[in-house]
């Protein structure tokens, strides 16, 4: 009765983690809640009134372009253009409705039944899930401890077979939090033009490098990059609105006409409210942007320093809002562990075996949820399982 692979899909991971939140009596206090990836602060008030104002006018409520508002796509493009010092038009963006649809367009831009598309393991769990929905197959290149979870460009390039449409990546990486060296980003879109396919880079959380970080990349100094690059990013993060569904696409032109189809047939057009209301603050609160980036490198120093402490407790990976932990029990799968965490401990996880096959050894902690007096108290909560 149901389309199989719906089917074959897994319930959605964070709302089966949220659901541990009750096994817990708060005996130790307040749940620690490292789950979800969402900002632990809330919007600047500039940003909250600004929606407020654009929800207020009647002409938010109408339809919008496809491809975004025209100010936002050229308020966005030159803000591209200046944090990647480099020539990008309002016509290479597209704006949608949250970073997961615009990595369900893109695939479906590039890939259909009996193709592929390659992924990173541990890979971020909607990006698996939204390729299964899809009926699009999924190759997998693995990223391993001893390499700071980055992938091998010649594993990747070992992986290309001829089906594979796109190779899909995440920087700074969710789960992991590992951030990929500008070279090494080079040479795998390099590897993808030599190869004629096309690399989908999500730069989510790109807003949360390390203070010290320059552009995250050249690949827009690239030539032909507008053949073989789709970068995606979510304002979400950033703006502390997830609520309100905002993404955007960076390409060429012909394939933003090309997801203008794809997107015309699921939403029309992404929320025009938080459109209006954010174009302005792209300028506007860059200073806070930087301040929120110093608040959350504070709360990893944190988070390190935490994990450091704790005997069996091995940090693999960490960067942007995230840090990938071994944990010490070998007869346990990471569900379990993380439930055990969540009723005993009152720490709520993602088990690593969410993130793909080979991984229940690891668990992903999302400490920008969390101040870093609330991390601070994970050496005595994680203390008692042990």
């Amino acid at each position: 009765m149901f389309n199989p692979a719906i089917e074959a899909l897994n319930a959605p991971p964070v709302s089966t983690v949220l659901d541990w939140k009750a096994s817990y009596d708060g005996r130790h206090g307040d749940m620690i809640d490292m789950s979800q990836a969402v900002p632990g602060y809330p919007a600047h008030p500039d940003m909250l009134n600004a929606l407020a104002a654009a929800a207020a006018t009647a002409d938010n409520a109408r339809y919008g372009r496809v491809e975004g508002d025209d100010n936002l796509r050229a308020a966005y493009a030159a803000h591209l253009s200046t944090l990647y010092a480099a020539d990008i038009a309002a016509d290479h963006t597209h704006i949608t409705s949250g970073c997961n649809q615009a990595f369900v367009a893109a695939a479906l831009a590039v890939a259909g039944r009996g193709e592929s598309i390659l992924m990173m393991r541990p890979c971020y769990f909607n990006h698996e899930s939204s390729l299964g929905m899809l009926g699009i197959s999924v190759g997998y290149v693995d990223c391993h401890d001893e390499h700071g979870l980055l992938p091998s460009c010649a594993d990747i390039s070992a992986a290309i077979t001829p089906e594979v449409r796109a190779v899909a990546l995440v920087s700074p990486n969710n789960p992991a939090g590992t951030i990929y060296p500008p070279d090494l980003l080079a040479e795998i879109l390099a590897l993808c033009k030599a190869r004629g396919i096309w690399l989908i880079l999500d730069e989510t959380y790109r807003d949360f490098l390390p203070l010290a970080a320059g552009a995250p990349h050249n690949l827009f100094a690239s030539d032909g990059w507008q053949d073989h690059l789709i970068q995606l990013y979510s304002f979400s993060k950033s703006y502390c609105m997830p609520g309100h569904r905002l993404g955007a696409v960076t390409s060429g032109a012909e394939m933003i006409f090309q997801l203008s189809k794809i997107i015309d047939n699921i939403q029309i057009c992404a929320p025009r409210a938080p459109q209006q209301a954010i174009t302005p603050m792209l300028d506007q609160l860059a200073s806070w942007r930087d301040a929120n980036r110093a608040r959350i490198a504070a709360r990893a120093t944190v988070f390190s320093e935490v994990i450091s402490q704790l005997e069996g407790w091995t940090l693999i990976s960490t960067g942007a809002y995230f840090g990938y932990v071994r944990h010490p029990f070998d007869k346990m799968g990471s569900r379990e562990v993380a439930q055990r965490m969540a009723r005993d401990a009152g720490v709520l996880t993602i088990p690593g075996a969410f993130f793909g096959d080979g991984q229940d050894q690891y668990l992903r902690f999302a400490f920008a949820n969390a101040s870093r007096e609330v991390i601070g108290h994970l050496a005595n909560r994680l203390g008692l399982l042990t």
